[in-house]
């Protein structure tokens, strides 16, 4: 299935999915912790926007990002800048920064194929892999013509472009 099918079958389907290399993949049920992070981590970078008066938007779940013809990812959160996008699509062409909250059963996926595959899209400077378990940031960025990795636990997290600037500590709190 290419993603343009995967999107117009996604819409009469309800659930969470994926499409890796054409198939369609089940999303599996969230712990309390992992859904609790994800909230958390959506406000931040809403707030974060809002304060910083960026041309921006952050969105939660829900919403498709296309890798290429064949994959096609759910981010947890994610943010896009410049106009509003259309309200009846449910993709998102150009993100800026994507995140994913770690659980048990994606962990592997999420620091192999997702890296490299979120690297693929050219909007794409940063990746965040939130470890709800260890509170702990791991922020990819695109560097020249590589990625730039680094582990966060404490202190500020630097997201340039589009100049948003968050205490990690943010990306934990209840909303």
């Amino acid at each position: 299935m290419s993603v343009d099918e995967y999107l117009a079958w996604s819409e009469d389907n309800p659930g969470r999915y994926e499409l890796v290399q054409g198939e369609v993949y089940a999303m599996t049920p969230e712990r309390l912790l992992h859904a609790e992070v994800k909230a958390s981590v959506y406000v931040a970078l809403w707030r974060g926007i809002r304060k910083s008066a960026l041309p921006c938007r952050a969105l939660p779940d829900g919403m498709t990002v296309r890798v290429d013809r064949y994959i096609a990812y759910e981010p947890d959160a994610m943010i896009y800048c410049g106009p509003r996008g259309d309200s009846n699509s449910i993709e998102i062409k150009n993100p800026v920064v994507v995140v994913e909250v770690l659980s048990p059963g994606t962990r592997r996926t999420d620091a192999s194929e997702k890296l490299t595959g979120y690297f693929r899209v050219p909007s794409i400077h940063h990746y965040l892999m939130v470890d709800p378990d260890r509170r702990t940031i791991v922020h990819h960025r695109r560097s020249g013509d590589g990625i730039d990795s680094i582990v966060l636990q404490d202190g500020t997290l630097v997201l340039d472009p589009p100049g948003l600037e968050l205490p990690i500590g943010s990306l934990f709190e209840e909303p």
